[in-house]
């Protein structure tokens, strides 16, 4: 209680902060105009593509490769950036949860995604948007889109580059979407079943026709009753489901426990974890590890997932 009572305090004071020097226009940048601010490593990622032979904005990222941006609490060095940044811009559909009263003067990137396009779920007794949109390359290539827009804006003399970079990426999702649908060709139909402890892969489950379950839900911070352990755990055992997956910004010990239930009752499952093998679902991989771009992160886990699912299914 103390803990979140001064975490609370903290995010007070910063916003107290932020909003007395937007207020005053004060910053600290010497070229404002020219410094952007991203909330995220997915949208850090998408800049780096479109500002290809460019490079107009000094680029900063708030949330560091590998942190939950669910329940990320803001740092007196994010203030720095937040505040010194000319432009600022999160992904919206309230992904970065803490976060929210600190960008109400930043651009989001998602919030018009096509509403049809999008997937309602329940939080804890409440109907929101998944915000995990990038687990669809249709509304990828949207946000992409939109991010292009917002740069040419900025930066008019860069909008053919931009537009340039735009096409040619556009091409390579395409391209990725063809090795998606390829490579979970090799799991049996019956056995296309993902369990993680939270509910990032929804959209992907939709587009690729694979059942998926999470007994966390949507959010990282959610409490997991028995009931929804012992019910997935009897999924496990009725579909002979061979593996279950860790994602690097979830606690591994539901999927444990998933699997001390298994083995209680004669039967085995593979908890998938550790930094080889852990899912890459609400971070991209830190520069210079495999999965730090999204092209990369999606065919990881594809690939992650096809070995753990297919494997046993291809020896019976």
């Amino acid at each position: 209680m103390k803990r979140l009572i001064l975490i609370t305090l903290s995010l007070v004071i910063l916003i107290g902060i932020i909003a007395a020097q937007i207020l005053s226009g004060k910053t600290t940048g010497d070229n404002e105009d020219f410094n952007l601010a991203v909330t995220t490593t997915f949208l850090y990622d998408m800049v780096q593509v479109l500002e290809e032979d460019v490079d107009y904005f000094d680029v900063e990222l708030v949330i560091p490769a590998g942190e939950d941006p669910h329940v990320y609490s803001p740092t007196a060095s994010d203030l720095r950036v937040l505040t010194e940044a000319g432009i600022v811009l999160y992904q919206g559909l309230d992904f970065e949860g803490r976060m929210m009263a600190l960008l109400e003067h930043a651009i989001p990137v998602a919030d018009d995604l096509a509403s049809g396009d999008l997937e309602e779920m329940e939080d804890e007794g409440n109907i929101v948007i998944d915000p995990h949109f990038w687990f669809s390359i249709d509304l990828y290539k949207e946000a992409m889109k939109n991010l292009e827009e917002i740069l040419s804006e900025y930066n008019p003399d860069g909008h053919a580059q931009y537009a340039e970079n735009l096409d040619r990426y556009l091409d390579k999702l395409d391209e990725l979407d063809e090795y998606i649908q390829t490579e979970l060709e090799r799991i049996p139909k019956e056995r296309r079943i993902l369990i993680t402890p939270h509910d990032a892969f929804g959209y992907m489950g939709r587009d690729y026709d694979i059942a998926v379950y999470a007994p966390q839900g949507f959010s990282t911070e959610s409490e997991v009753s028995n009931r929804e352990i012992t019910d997935i755990a009897q999924l496990i055992i009725d579909n002979e489901i061979p593996a279950i997956f860790v994602e690097t910004t979830t606690n591994p010990n539901r999927m444990e426990r998933l699997q001390e239930i298994v083995e209680s009752e004669g039967h085995a499952v593979e908890v998938v974890s550790g930094e080889e093998y852990s899912l890459l679902s609400d971070s991209l991989a830190p520069i210079g590890a495999q999965g730090d771009n999204y092209i990369d992160m999606y065919k990881r886990n594809i690939d992650i997932i096809v070995e753990h699912l297919a494997e046993r299914s291809d020896s019976n």
